[in-house]
């Protein structure tokens, strides 16, 4: 099974975000026992710098940590169709929509994200962490 996580399940991993981390660490270490194939996009990449940056204050140690997530997590180009699709779907949030579509490309099974609603239009299930592990542990 291939996961496409949201970035905001990332953030929660890695900057212990309440209530949502556990559950987001807990999907990482799942990915990292190979149970599961987990994905993140190329443009979520620059997202995740900027944030977990500003979060520790240390570009060394942002380095470090998105490098040791690149370690176990596939990253997914994002293509000029991509772009271009993500304007037609009816999802308000352009990123989202940016998501979608490189989810469909790819081929992914699930949207990995807290964010429910924001892919309640989506034609890839979105679920939440805690589901996901779910699914993992049956």
């Amino acid at each position: 099974m291939k996961i496409l996580l949201d970035t905001n399940i990332i953030l929660d991993a890695l900057m212990l975000r309440k209530p949502w981390a556990e559950s987001a660490q807990s999907l990482l270490l799942n990915i990292t026992e190979e149970k599961i194939i987990g994905c993140i996009t190329a443009n979520t990449i620059t997202d995740l710098y900027y944030l977990i940056n500003k979060h520790l204050k240390n570009s060394d140690e942002t380095k470090k940590v998105l490098l040791r997530l690149f370690s176990y997590i596939k990253i997914l180009d994002v293509n000029s169709a991509d772009c271009k699709k993500a304007f037609t779907l009816n999802i308000s949030d352009y990123e989202d929509s940016l998501l979608i579509c490189c989810a469909v490309r790819h081929k992914i099974d699930f949207i990995v994200t807290h964010n429910l609603k924001d892919f309640k239009n989506s034609p890839i299930k979105s679920i939440s962490a805690d589901d996901m592990n779910a699914i993992i542990a049956d």
